[in-house]
């Protein structure tokens, strides 16, 4: 059954999430302890708050956007959770769907495992819903990984004019954060754009430890090349938004 409120949508919000949140109540979803975090994420919760409403509110001030808060079951000891769920609950928690016009215009996207596959399954999912591919992107993130976006953008040849980046906010140690990032995040996908070799293969392998597998390839089939993509060179096959224009 199609859903008559995604009609005619063409502009794709997308949150990327960080974290599983883990307490059986919401009497305090701003302490670590709601959220399974790794050590080097202690303090971050209000920050992942602060993305999520970011998000309702571009959404809120574009009706022909979709929101999509994308993330997996990436802890096995936060048992299967998505990423993505735990952020939907945070908004319906603070009752934010109430104040906007975005609960209806928006979903989740349940299996991406680091944030190259938060843009692309975000796109996918964008098209699950909306049966089209999104006209214009915005992502939703720390600032800190603006560099690391823009590869991921370059790597599946989306528009530069058709893409925004959000930066929200920083961690407590951005100086940290920012030395971390050049060790695991723009390094590894300056030399590895698709995550396909390691460290960054088995670290997704790491974060499914479910085994969920995506049905992208089948509601994508025009994408089935990139999705499958094992190349750590950039992809040069046809993408379905080279008509949107140059500046890729």
């Amino acid at each position: 059954m199609s859903n008559k409120y995604w009609d005619n949508l063409d502009h794709l919000i997308l949150v990327a999430c960080h974290a599983v949140y883990v307490a059986d109540n919401f009497d305090a979803p701003l302490s670590d302890s709601s959220w399974f975090l790794q050590e080097f994420q202690k303090g971050e919760p209000p920050f992942y708050v602060e993305h999520i409403r970011r998000g309702l509110e571009l959404a809120d001030n574009d009706r022909k956007s979709l929101l999509v808060f994308s993330g997996g079951q990436t802890r096995y000891e936060a048992g299967p959770k998505s990423e993505a769920q735990s952020y939907w609950m945070i908004a319906d928690h603070f009752k934010w769907w109430f104040r906007t016009n975005v609960k209806l215009r928006a979903t989740t996207e349940e299996f991406a495992r680091d944030s190259f596959e938060n843009v692309l399954f975000g796109i996918c999912r964008f098209k699950e819903c909306v049966g089209k591919y999104p006209n214009q992107i915005s992502v939703v993130s720390w600032a800190f990984k603006k560099e690391r976006f823009e590869l991921h953008r370059k790597a599946i040849r989306f528009p530069e004019s058709k893409f925004v980046f959000e930066g929200v906010n920083n961690p407590v140690d951005l100086d940290g954060a920012i030395k971390g990032e050049k060790k695991n995040g723009i390094g590894p996908f300056s030399k590895d754009p698709y995550g396909v070799v390691d460290p960054l293969a088995t670290k997704r392998k790491e974060r499914n430890p479910f085994n969920r597998q995506h049905g992208y390839v089948q509601a994508c089939p025009d994408l089935s090349e990139l999705l499958t993509y094992n190349g750590t060179d950039i992809y040069e096959g046809n993408l379905p938004w080279h008509e949107y224009g140059s500046g890729v």
